[in-house]
């Protein structure tokens, strides 16, 4: 097989038929799908049963307890036989052919990883989503996508680790697993890792990836425990920074971003539950004072008004 497609699952009959439509339409003999029933308490199971594509192959896996979207897709790149990975989320879709020209584009340009572009659906709107790095259709050294330069928006913010196909030999090295303990931010983890260790990776202007949002019951929409793992999630990433011989020059970005995202959830902090929103302060202030304070006077300056105004109100 040159492609697998891990499809994680976890309650998604509601949206497979429309994602199953676009798996029919991006079916091919090079290219096979590696389902992956997370737990599921639904239809999901019978659904993934009766999927057969019209060319290629179809695997179903099943985790009887659901590990989360980081598991799941854990299990299904476990299984991947392609040359190339990439992922789909069961209640996303992708536009026709999509699958084969990711797997054309890493073919071509012989790098280990290839970011793309997306399209945000919220109903019957179709927004655009443009990878921040400019430079399209050539090899570049993955520490760009960190870049030096704290305030600049960089690949490592625009993290979804289904806007890529990966050459599978990522996966040997450790590169395509996330600590299936965080239920959210893994994608974030996994971007700075790939960042951090991969040879070479690209960008290119492809647009066949539909990522639907306000999804009720996705972990973006529900407010408990788990909203808090993007603390659990960064703090790895400083780890894994602190053991890189590129600390020096990273550490800016990373404390940057960590308060960054952390303005954030307070920002929108009416969609946690009380209890979550009194643990995210505590934890906020006490993340916030451990950081290197001159980089924290540093990025708080440079963050706007109102997110300045959030972050000195937690220190």
């Amino acid at each position: 097989m040159r492609l697998s497609v891990v499809v994680p699952c976890h309650d998604a009959a509601q949206h497979l038929p429309t994602t199953f439509a676009s798996m029919r339409a991006n079916a091919a003999d090079d290219v096979e799908w590696i389902l992956v029933d997370d737990g599921s308490r639904d239809e999901t199971a019978a659904l993934l049963a009766g999927f057969v594509p019209p060319a290629g192959r179809a695997v179903v896996l099943t985790n009887p307890d659901a590990l989360g979207l980081a598991g799941a897709r854990n299990t299904g790149t476990a299984a991947a036989t392609g040359r190339f990975v990439t992922y789909l989320d069961a209640d996303d879709w992708y536009a026709p052919r999509y699958a084969s020209r990711l797997a054309d584009a890493i073919e071509a340009l012989g790098v280990d990883f290839v970011r793309v572009d997306h399209v945000q659906s919220m109903g019957t709107k179709r927004m655009p989503h443009i990878a921040p790095e400019t430079r399209r259709g050539e090899r570049l050294h993955p520490h760009d996508g960190i870049g030096t330069r704290p305030d600049r928006t960089t690949m490592v913010d625009y993290p979804y680790a289904w806007s890529a196909v990966y050459d599978r030999r990522l996966s040997r090295d450790g590169l395509l697993t996330v600590d299936p303990r965080l239920k959210t931010a893994e994608d974030r983890l996994m971007a700075w890792r790939l960042h951090l260790y991969a040879r070479s990776y690209a960008v290119v202007g492809l647009q066949g990836y539909f990522y639907r949002r306000g999804v009720p019951g996705s972990l973006t929409a529900i407010g408990d425990e788990r909203q808090l793992h993007f603390f659990d999630a960064f703090d790895l990433i400083g780890e894994e920074l602190g053991a890189s011989e590129h600390f020096a020059a990273f550490e800016p970005k990373w404390v940057r971003s960590y308060l960054g995202l952390i303005a954030h959830h307070e920002a929108s902090r009416e969609r946690l539950h009380p209890h979550v929103h009194r643990a995210f302060r505590r934890r906020a202030r006490t993340t916030i004072r451990s950081l290197p304070q001159p980089l924290v006077t540093e990025a708080v300056a440079a963050l706007p008004p109102g997110r300045a105004r959030i972050l000195r109100a937690l220190s």
